[in-house]
């Protein structure tokens, strides 16, 4: 008899492991941040089921080793929905191996070691591209706003230029511009494309699309106006046809 023996039956599962670090953010941006490259995906991907974006949620590589946390990743090839409660943490070995392509860290007000101990965790788990957001950079001001690494044999290599950096496996450029999101406005991260026009957010494109049924309704408004006083012109020129004698309607 043939005994099948599979190695992931032994492996805890999500549902069994903590889906986070339990370490309160210490900076709203943190959470709003990721949340609004998440809604920019949703809106230009919308028929695409193979990526997954994390916020703050942990991702376990190792059943032996706590989860690590970044404040967002961006994971390709993967299922976007799991179930009716969704993803409770990304545990590798339930995803096929799929290690996340992108993390994010927005800079803590306490020291969290982003340019660091993170930085060295995230190379030595194999994620592509590391993002860490700065912001206020008059705290460091040996840093950039924006740095994104590029993994290059085991190690994180600084990607040249200001922002936006172009993310090549994920066909999005990654940069940061003053805008408002959610009533707010400061400078926040977004994605570009190619041509380095700036992605609008879900709130952005609600506000263009009442933008432009504002601006056709005021011309349907405008074509009806002018309808109607060319209605009058020939009404008056008729009036005035017929009393002169003559019927308009045989001229």
């Amino acid at each position: 008899m043939v005994v099948y023996y599979d190695p992931k039956s032994c492996l805890p599962s999500s549902a069994e492991l903590p889906d986070s670090d339990d370490k309160p953010v210490d900076n709203e941006l943190q959470n709003l941040i990721p949340n609004l490259l998440d809604g920019v995906l949703a809106m230009i991907w919308p028929e695409r089921l193979d990526w997954f974006f994390g916020v703050d949620m942990g991702i376990y590589f190792d059943p032996k080793q706590s989860a690590v946390v970044p404040d967002g990743f961006l994971s390709l090839g993967v299922e976007r929905f799991i179930g009716e409660q969704g993803r409770l943490s990304y545990v590798l070995w339930e995803e096929d191996n799929i290690v996340p392509t992108l993390a994010l860290e927005v800079v803590s007000k306490t020291y969290g070691g982003e340019y660091e101990r993170k930085r060295e965790r995230y190379a030595d788990l194999g994620i592509r591209y590391y993002a860490v957001y700065l912001p206020n950079p008059s705290r460091r001001r040996k840093r950039l706003p924006l740095e994104v690494y590029r993994l290059e044999n085991g190690e994180y290599q600084l990607l040249g230029g200001d922002t936006p950096v172009w993310l090549p496996e994920i066909g999005l450029s990654l940069g940061r511009a003053r805008g408002t999101y959610l009533g707010r406005e400061r400078e926040w991260l977004y994605w570009y494309d190619e041509a380095g026009n700036r992605l609008l957010t879900p709130e952005e494109r609600a506000t263009q699309a009442q933008e432009r049924a504002t601006q056709a309704q005021e011309r349907a408004t405008q074509a009806q106006e002018r309808a109607t006083q060319v209605q009058e012109q020939a009404e008056k020129l008729a009036a005035k046809l017929r009393s002169l004698g003559i019927d308009p309607d045989t001229v």
